[in-house]
């Protein structure tokens, strides 16, 4: 008979007699007998003082309770121990069932086993193997792996320094624009300001001119009417005299009316006329000057149907493979997809959709006003458009608003909105190139197509929900899509 294993010993030692299970918070009766806090308890729950040991059955008081610090040690170190034996002395382990030591590999169960279970009848036709040489064997394996990871890991890390790079060469470029915008609306400014200036002080110096004109010519005109309103009422009192009286000095009377004649007032001078013409031209001329300025102000993304769709900010989309269904073949630059004709061996993540051939953009969405453009090749089946982030990805998806999408798409040569039911697109030609238009503040999605700038399919203000929107693309056979940059 084998000699009583020590370590077991200690385990039921550090066991409870209640629980079955480690000793925690131990404390120790009257009559010697130790169980755990919470088990005593429990078997004492409904008793008034007095009450009996579970173990012998002795009359105790409960409230001579006493914790028992050293079994609580005791315990602890039963439990290092049990640990330790385990593990094995060589490190390969113990077998549970048979107690023996973890030396052999079953190829088939793919798990180490003893020499026991090695000849039990659930491994006695399997392939089996020395656990040290089937571990070489496994560690060979996962080596080759390491190192087509490692390639991998270098591959993507120069991909990112050549991001990172080229980000830094284009944040250069747009502080160079920027700059030179800054000067040149600064110039511009300072010109239009002294434009403003001389033009308003010619205006100041015509306005004086004209108005002393107008003042002396309501001077003199005053004057003449004054002195015409005394010359009447004297000839009019003298009509009034009799004959021989009227007739006296006739000659001097009739010189007086005829030196009473109206004289015309002082006209504009040509000069001054010139003055204004010249003024009035060029403040046309500046008037069209900055009329052209504001036509030509960027305004690529301007349409209208229903009011203007403002201003878009370009994003550089690029597609994301750990969502790629297995059977899409993503470029290097992550900028174009197409439908491979086999199912590629890859992990089946949480993020991968797994039975429709899809793909994200890696790019996310939760305001502003965003587009890019897609380049639609030669295929009979593709959809293009946004998705929100929690949409479904394994089995299949509903190609609708209701899914979390928003799209559009060509089925052999018929082109509609995925609206639930779908709504035709009567479109005049196939577009090549789509822009995608995202306003996430207004909740709104526009399609157009890129190459005449028509607009294609709008989902109205309100219809994608306000979290976080990426792009979304379906692959049919033989089609393939390409972000443009």
């Amino acid at each position: 008979m084998a000699a009583e294993n020590p370590v077991e010993s200690l385990q039921e030692e550090a066991t409870c007699p209640v629980c079955l299970e480690y000793f925690t918070e131990p404390v120790t009766l009257e009559c010697g007998h130790n169980f755990c806090r919470a088990c005593i308890s429990q078997c004492w729950e409904g008793s008034a003082t007095a009450a009996s040991c579970p173990q012998c059955r002795e009359t105790v008081q409960q409230g001579n309770l006493r914790p028992n610090r050293q079994l609580a040690n005791v315990v602890e170190i039963a439990k290092r121990l049990s640990l330790q034996a385990a593990k094995g002395t060589g490190g390969d382990g113990v077998c549970g069932e048979h107690q023996e030591a973890l030396k052999l590999f079953c190829e088939e169960d793919q798990t180490p086993i003893c020499v026991v279970c090695d000849r039990s009848r659930a491994h006695r036709a399997h392939t089996v193997l020395p656990i040290q040489e089937a571990a070489q064997e496994y560690k060979e394996r996962i080596q080759a792996h390491l190192k087509t990871l490692r390639k991998e890991r270098e591959k993507l890390l120069g991909l990112k320094a050549i991001g990172e790079g080229s980000s830094q060469e284009y944040l250069k470029q747009t502080q160079t624009e920027r700059q030179k915008i800054v000067s040149e609306c600064q110039e511009l400014q300072e010109f239009l300001e002294e434009q403003e200036r001389l033009l308003l002080a010619q205006l100041e110096k015509l306005d004086e001119e004209i108005v002393r004109i107008q003042n002396e010519n309501i001077s003199k005109l005053s004057e003449q009417i004054s002195y015409l309103s005394e010359l009447i009422s004297e000839m009019e009192g003298k009509c009034q005299k009799p004959a021989s009286e009227f007739l006296q000095d006739i000659r001097r009377t009739l010189s007086r009316c005829e030196k009473g004649k109206f004289q015309q007032p002082e006209e504009i001078s040509p000069e001054l006329e010139e003055r204004v013409n010249d003024f009035s031209q060029k403040t046309i001329v500046l008037l069209e000057i900055l009329g052209k300025f504001k036509d030509t102000l960027p305004s690529a993304l301007e349409m209208k149907r229903g009011g203007s769709l403002g201003t878009f900010r370009q994003v550089n989309v690029t597609l994301d493979p750990d969502t790629a269904h297995p059977n899409l073949i993503l470029s290097e630059d992550r900028k174009s997809v197409r439908r491979g004709d086999t199912r590629q061996q890859l992990p089946n993540n949480p993020e991968r959709f797994d039975t429709e051939p899809c793909v994200l953009g890696c790019e996310g969405f939760t305001s502003g006003r965003h587009c890019w453009e897609v380049e639609v090749m030669d295929g009979g089946y593709w959809v293009v458009g946004v998705a929100r982030e929690s949409v479904g990805r394994k089995g299949g998806i509903s190609h609708s608003p209701e899914g979390g999408i928003w799209a559009v798409e060509r089925w052999w040569g018929q082109f509609q909105a995925l609206t639930f039911p779908v709504t035709p697109l009567p479109l005049s030609r196939a577009p090549s190139r789509i822009r995608v238009c995202l306003d996430c503040d207004r909740g709104q999605v526009t399609f157009i197509d890129a190459g005449d700038e028509a607009p294609i399919f709008t989902f109205p203000p309100g219809s994608v929900p306000g979290e976080r929107i990426q792009p979304w693309f379906w692959v049919g056979w033989g089609s393939r899509l390409r972000l443009c940059p």
